[in-house]
């Protein structure tokens, strides 16, 4: 493991270097002034130079910084690719190859979890695993039933690392500010931390996932292994096999990904409404679709309760959105905390970055693309002042909800899919379809 640097002296020596770079800049910035260079190139250097840095060293570390990169990735879409390519190409390198422990640690850990006869719950284990991911790897094994099962575990020391993590980036808010001064990123930091500490919890995890394997039972849409033990490092569940939806998005015929791409939203919208939580994870390494073509669902370490479904601010404001009304629009976003009070926005710019995020809804049905999602980046990558993303804040209560729909934006572009998403919004999405006085009768009738 000598390529990540898990030692919280070099991690935290690679954190701490970040505002002695900022002051670095900042100097040099000053110089330039004096010499003459008008303000706002030497600013928009300084911010382009920090955020260089800021994506360099999120990108290099796992655990917590690697999260915060997550988390902040409506903010690195605004960044020119010359910028946030290379952090995006590090992090899927950490994301895909993270190296497995030795079988002598894995059967430490068990001793350590399970007792010194942790083998007799087990007619077999295999002490390669079958995955790797962030904080734990999934071993492969027969429980003393003859039931086939996965076997999680968490890696030894990951909880200190993550949480220490979060201890370092806490004390960057400055720096932070300089290229996001609409962002308070303390509560942002506060949120993720929070999340981070139930992630680490496999109890946790297990409730989680059982409450969804219950609500699911004989779906005929979708796949919920159930839990069998754990206790706070050790997860033992359901295994499950099935057609990997990265393989889909290869390899699967149109027919498969469109789907997979409809199965993939109605799960992330529906289950709010159904569990009372929202899968805040939805990279394509947690999807497996079964052989009668359901979608199954894999961990739940990272999950939002959202006991009331989804906020009714997300649907009334989309709906708002579609009607054309961006003044109520800035005015909602200020109630919910994305606009903070001493924060002016440019009302098209808002609408031009919005408009993605909103598109699919507005439409009956709408086919997801690649270059589609390219040429909605290209109209917020530049770091001037007045780029709109740079004044808009995450509000706590949102980062695991932001979370979700970027990366399941990513992942519906990657797969092309074409569907009637529209519909999975009216029904699942509380506001959506709410009728305002002004609204027409033929939006009421699509609406309905």
């Amino acid at each position: 493991m000598s390529d990540l640097p898990r030692r919280a002296v070099e991690r935290s020596a690679k954190l701490a270097a970040l505002p002695i770079g900022f002051a670095g800049r900042t100097a040099l910035g000053l110089g330039k002034r004096i010499g003459g260079k008008p303000a706002e190139i030497v600013a928009q250097e300084i911010q382009q130079r920090t955020a260089e840095q800021i994506f360099k060293v999120l990108g290099e570390l796992k655990g917590g910084a690697m999260k915060l990169g997550q988390a902040l990735s409506i903010f690195e879409a605004a960044l020119p690719s010359e910028i946030a390519g290379p952090y995006r190409a590090t992090l899927t390198k950490l994301q895909d190859a993270a190296p497995p422990l030795p079988a002598t640690t894995v059967h430490k850990v068990l001793v350590e979890q399970l007792g010194g006869d942790w083998r007799e719950n087990f007619r077999s284990f295999e002490d390669r695993p079958a995955a790797a991911a962030s904080i734990g790897q999934v071993h492969k094994a027969v429980w003393h039933d003859g039931r086939a099962v996965a076997v999680k575990i968490q890696y030894p020391g990951a909880g200190k690392a993550l949480l220490s993590d979060f201890t370092q980036l806490a004390r960057l808010g400055k720096l932070f500010s300089v290229l996001l001064p609409g962002l308070d990123i303390k509560a942002v930091l506060g949120e993720l931390r929070q999340r981070v500490s139930e992630e680490l919890d496999y109890l946790r995890e297990a409730e989680a996932q059982h409450a969804f394997a219950l609500e699911f039972k004989d779906d005929p849409d979708f796949l919920i292994p159930d839990v069998i033990a754990a206790n706070e490092q050790v997860l033992v569940s359901e295994w499950v096999d099935g057609t990997p939806l990265s393989r889909i998005i290869s390899d699967g015929t149109k027919e498969e990904r469109d789907r997979a791409g409809l199965l993939f939203v109605r799960f992330l919208f529906s289950s709010p409404a159904r569990v009372g939580m929202l899968h805040a994870d939805p990279h394509p390494g947690n999807f497996r679709i079964m052989e009668d073509g359901r979608l199954c669902v894999l961990d739940f370490g990272a999950v939002n309760r959202l006991p009331d479904g989804y906020p009714p601010a997300f649907g009334q404001l989309t709906r708002i959105f579609n009607n054309g009304d961006m003044a109520s629009v800035v005015q909602g976003l200020r109630d919910e905390g994305f606009i903070l009070p001493h924060i002016e926005v440019d009302m098209e710019a808002l609408r031009a970055f919005l408009a993605p995020y909103v598109e699919p809804t507005s439409v009956e049905e709408f086919t997801f693309s690649r270059e589609w999602l390219q040429q909605q980046a290209a109209q917020v990558t530049d770091l001037r002042p007045g780029n709109v993303v740079r004044q808009l804040n995450l509000p706590a209560s949102y980062v695991l909800i932001h979370r979700v729909h970027a990366a399941g934006i990513g992942v519906l572009c990657q797969l092309g899919a074409t569907a009637r998403f529209r519909e999975e919004v009216v029904r699942w999405v509380p506001g959506f379809a709410e009728k305002d006085p002004e609204d027409s009768e033929d939006s009421t009738e699509i609406a309905s």
